[in-house]
């Protein structure tokens, strides 16, 4: 994106923050083209630079739009970190209940959710490392630890009700709760999401077929 371009979508932006300064903060929404690029450079400048080195200055000129709009929108980059990690997991939750509402056995379900977790780490590591950076930074922070909250909350009752929609079409026979289940998947896959980056090159087939025998007992008969 050139100068003049740069310039001109600043100027375009602030006059639409300027438009907007009387709606109150809770109701402000970024919606379309621009946001997604907010949250795409918010991802990536978080993998090479971390939370700490993510300022607004950075994120605001990868994404081609004023720094001013960052600030209206999100008020901080704590809080566009927890937008983007809410919006990737939205899409890719939306993605995961459409392959599975195709499965039609027990291994069905259990091989997707393994193949879901095995490509989201290679091939889009980003997204992984958000994650992680949010759940440190809400050890940090009061405010980001109650937003993190209740993305886990929203996280583990939406993959609970998938999981409950399979047991009563009888694809599973889950041997918990659904949301004691959904948590503990969880768990399994962020540990093996934690060490799939730590060592990339390492081969880890046994370790993901020891973690689907435990996802298998918690889900079959």
């Amino acid at each position: 994106m050139d100068a003049v371009a740069l310039e001109k979508g600043a100027t375009e932006d602030d006059s639409a923050a300027k438009d907007a300064a009387s709606t109150a903060p809770g109701s402000r929404s970024l919606s379309g083209e621009k946001a997604q690029r907010i949250v795409e450079a918010m991802r990536r400048s978080v993998a090479r630079r971390g939370t700490a080195g993510s300022t607004f200055d950075h994120v605001s000129r990868e994404a081609g739009v004023s720094r001013g709009l960052l600030h209206y929108y999100f008020g901080t980059k704590e809080q566009l970190l927890v937008e983007a990690v809410r919006r990737d997991c939205e899409l890719r939750l939306e993605l995961l209940e459409r392959q599975l509402s195709r499965a039609q056995t027990a291994d069905d379900f259990i091989d997707l959710m393994a193949q879901n977790l095995q490509e989201t780490v290679r091939l889009d590591p980003d997204f992984v490392t958000l994650v992680f950076e949010l759940f440190t930074l809400s050890r940090r922070n009061e405010d980001i630890a109650v937003e993190y909250a209740e993305f886990m909350r929203r996280t583990r009752e939406q993959v609970a009700g998938m999981l409950a929609d399979a047991q009563h079409e009888g694809i599973l026979h889950l041997h918990a709760e659904p949301e004691a289940v959904a948590e503990v998947l969880f768990s399994l896959g962020d540990g093996l999401a934690l060490r799939m980056l730590a060592e990339p090159n390492r081969d880890l087939t046994r370790t993901v077929q020891a973690g689907i025998t435990c996802a298998r007992a918690l889900l079959t008969d």
